[in-house]
């Protein structure tokens, strides 16, 4: 609870941004060891000039920090500071990540594949239908999150129709989660947190002030593995998030449509500057992603396996089937091959995409 203390203080601290929070994280190691940290030890890290300093040592306003503690403990909301090992991963690699999140609901932030859903608020028919058809394709399935602002239009259509199809749904919202907004989701939001959660880097008492949804717009982008504009104009928070994944090297995908329509115009562009690839539906989506179930990507693998596999890559490949992930060592005890042999199968299969190598000196198959 003291190091909470701390990381509340710390975002709460004037001037002190999310790179400088972050670059002060990296130098100290906690937010309790940021502020008891000297003058001197404080003026060596990069970013934090005079101005920063002073806030740093101007103190804490602990009343403040103790009130915010008491609400997230009293609504049962989680905080997620940048370190913390349930801190979504694709959003921590964002250099402006927000240092602190607070998120309440069941959604799990870690393993889900993430399919951000973004558009305009002042939607067609024809975007509804998209976006309903969309999520219908990925019904039932446990291992997509579904994404988006919980705003009026697209946002709020996108949350309903992962409600309606059992997929797990996050609402990113631009104010604290002391209120909804706009209020008409609210009983929409009550469902999400037994479905999903809410997510926001705003403190309990911040307001939904216009200049709060542009940053609301990057942890959408940022904590997505792909982003999909349904329906927008040329302008708007949708293009700015779509522009933001672009930026981030997450994948970004649109719905075409008509080229007198104004509220697919945005999309049209986005497709036309390959900035976004056009898709039609999830079949499209779930190719690009690779987002297959995992059985039938088992099954597709294994058929790959038998058909084409010589007796020493059938054999690797029959303990990852068993495992699905083993370390290089594990492997050579399993298939009682020398430790050089196994290494240049395994490049040949990484290759040809059978295997996938991860971090550490593991293997699962693709």
């Amino acid at each position: 609870m003291e190091e909470l203390f701390y990381q509340i203080a710390l975002t709460q601290a004037k001037g002190i941004g999310h790179q400088s929070a972050r670059a002060l994280i990296s130098r100290f190691g906690s937010a309790k060891a940021i502020f008891e940290a000297s003058k001197e030890e404080l003026l060596t890290v990069d970013m934090l000039g005079e101005k920063r300093l002073q806030a740093l040592q101007q103190g804490v306003d602990t009343s403040a920090v103790e009130r915010e503690m008491a609400f997230l403990q009293k609504h049962q909301i989680q905080p997620l500071f940048i370190n913390h090992p349930h801190y979504p991963p694709l959003l921590k690699e964002c250099p402006d990540a927000p240092v602190l999140l607070y998120f309440k609901g069941k959604a799990d932030l870690l393993r889900k594949k993430a399919l951000a859903i973004v558009g305009t608020r002042n939607h067609t028919d024809y975007g509804r239908q998209m976006v309903e058809e969309l999520i219908r394709g990925f019904r039932g399935r446990k291992d997509i999150v579904v994404v988006s602002g919980l705003a009026f239009g697209i946002d709020t259509i996108a949350h309903r129709a992962a409600l309606h199809n059992g997929l797990a749904t996050v609402g990113v919202l631009g104010h604290g989660l002391d209120r909804i907004y706009p209020h008409q989701n609210t009983k929409m939001a009550e469902e999400m947190l037994q479905q999903g959660g809410l997510l926001t880097e705003y403190p309990s008492g911040t307001t939904p002030d216009r200049q709060h949804f542009p940053q609301r717009n990057r942890i959408v982008a940022g904590m997505s593995d792909v982003v999909v504009v349904a329906e927008t104009g040329i302008k708007g928070g949708s293009m700015i998030t779509a522009k933001l994944a672009c930026s981030y090297n997450r994948e970004v995908t649109a719905f075409p449509g008509r080229t007198v329509d104004s509220r697919s115009s945005g999309c049209n562009y986005l497709i036309k500057t390959n900035i976004a690839h056009l898709i039609t539906g999830a079949e499209d989506l779930i190719m690009l992603m690779n987002w297959q179930p995992e059985k039938a990507q088992q099954q597709a693998v294994q058929q790959k396996l038998f058909a084409t596999l010589t007796p020493e890559e059938k054999k690797i490949a029959d303990a990852l089937t068993r495992d699905k992930e083993t370390h290089i060592d594990e492997l050579a005890i399993k298939t009682g091959m020398a430790d050089s042999r196994m290494a240049a199968i395994l490049l040949s299969l990484e290759l040809e995409g059978v295997v996938r190598s991860l971090p550490g000196k593991r293997y699962r198959l693709s």
